[in-house]
This record gives C-alpha cells, sequence and structure tokens, in this order.
C-alpha cells in the first residue's frame, strides 16, 4: 500500500508509554509504514501539523490533555485524518464518546500488533489514501504474484503473506536470478535504518521459505557473503 504519488503511508502514534509506542512503531516500520511518535497531546498536535500523516494511532489517556481534546484539535486543522483510538477501557460510553468525538475507530489495549496494522490498513483504504502500487502480475518459473489483488500463488496453489513477507517478495520477483544483498533489502523493504541489525532479513526470508519453498524445488537461494537470490526452480 501507497499513497496515489507512489510514496510510503505515515503513521503518527501518539502515546505516553515509551515501550508500547517503540514497540508499536517498530512493527509498523518492519510493515513498510513511515512512523512519527509523540508521547503527548501538545507534541501530536505539533506532529501532526508539520507531517500530515495518513493516519493516527492515539491513546485517550495522555498525560497533559485527553486523548478526545487532542482528537478535537486535529480535527481542526486536518478534517478528514483518519484516527485509531487506543483506550484501557472497553466500556460501552467510552467507545461510543470517542467515536461520537471523530474517532474512525478504536482498539482496546492489551491489543495485537497485526490488529493494530488490520485496522490502519482498512481505515486509510477507506480515506482513498492507499493504492496498489502499479497493479502488475509477476510471473517466475511457476510463483505468480499480483501487486494488485495482492494475491501469490505456486503452481496453481494460493499462498498467504503478511504485509512484510509480500514486500520482501515483491522485491525478489522485481528481481528475479539477481543477487541482492542484506544492506539492499533492507534499504528496499523496510527503508528504516536498523543499525546493522541485518537478523531481520533472516528472519522474514526464513517465513517466505517456509510458505514458498516447504515440500517443493526451492526458489530463494542463499550465497554465502553476498546475499538472496530468486530464481525458477530446476
Amino acid at each position: 500500500m501507497y499513497r496515489g504519488d507512489g510514496s510510503r503511508l505515515t503513521v503518527l502514534v501518539v502515546d505516553d508509554e515509551p515501550v508500547l509506542a517503540e514497540m508499536l512503531s517498530m512493527a509498523l516500520r518492519y510493515e513498510g509504514w513511515d512512523v512519527t511518535t509523540a508521547g503527548d497531546g501538545r507534541a501530536a498536535v505539533t506532529a501532526a501539523r508539520e507531517t500530515r500523516p495518513d493516519v493516527v494511532v492515539l491513546d485517550l489517556m495522555l498525560p497533559d490533555m485527553t486523548g478526545l481534546e487532542v482528537l478535537g484539535k486535529l480535527r481542526a486543522q486536518l478534517p478528514d485524518l483518519p484516527v485509531l483510538l487506543l483506550t484501557a477501557k472497553d466500556s460501552v460510553e467510552d467507545r461510543i464518546a470517542g467515536l461520537s468525538a471523530g474517532g474512525d475507530d478504536y482498539v482496546t489495549k492489551p491489543f495485537s500488533i497485526e490488529e493494530v496494522v488490520l485496522r490502519l490498513r482498512a481505515l486509510v483504504r477507506r480515506a482513498g489514501a492507499a493504492t496498489a502500487d502499479d497493479g502488475a502480475q509477476l510471473v517466475v518459473g511457476d510463483l505468480v504474484f499480483d501487486e494488485d489483488s495482492r494475491e501469490v500463488s505456486r503452481a496453481g496453489e494460493p499462498i498467504t503473506l503478511t504485509s512484510t513477507e509480500f514486500e520482501l517478495l515483491r522485491l525478489f520477483m522485481r528481481n528475479p536470478r539477481r543477487v541482492l544483498s542484506k544492506s539492499q533489502i533492507l534499504d528496499r523493504v523496510w527503508d528504516y535504518d536498523f543499525g546493522g541489525r541485518s537478523n531481520i532479513v533472516e528472519l522474514y526470508v526464513s517465513y517466505l521459505r517456509k510458505k514458498i519453498d516447504s515440500g517443493r524445488d526451492p526458489m530463494i537461494h542463499t550465497l554465502r557473503g553476498a546475499g538472496y537470490v530468486l530464481k525458477p526452480a530446476g
């Protein structure tokens, strides 16, 4: 998912719990989002004005003002900005108050990262901020990758991928038979400085192999000291 101009979608994460904010931010960056964070309401309003995010994750419990007050200020400067509310409260009244104040959706703590990512994708789709990359169908051997429908299959058998796995396979499919280094993959798939943590690439390549190559002739190959390459089996 990208903006209409091909750039990455941006999310503003507003939460005063540093550990939770960092965990959520890192997970979203792994999923391909550009992330800005704010630890209180004033910082959130300033960040939204400066970065004009595509969507906001907003905790309703903040140290300097309530989340609903922040929501009102965000709505005043960016009326169409989608906002996902985070709340530790699960009463019907709290949910109604948040949605009535202009929130588009909510997630109750504790939550799963996957749930937040799915809700954010749905919000930006509904807002019209996201678009498919180019609608092309890529084929390498018996592996078929449809960028428009986000469907992947091998030898006619459907394969279900996470967002990050999809982006990694997209990179491989666009560069068949070309060796891609770990640093190239980090730059192209995550677009984020992991401080040399190339193990994230190894981890996601292993995930892809389990789904693409398991029980079949392998297509994803490791070249020691060089990187990885995707090529037709056989």
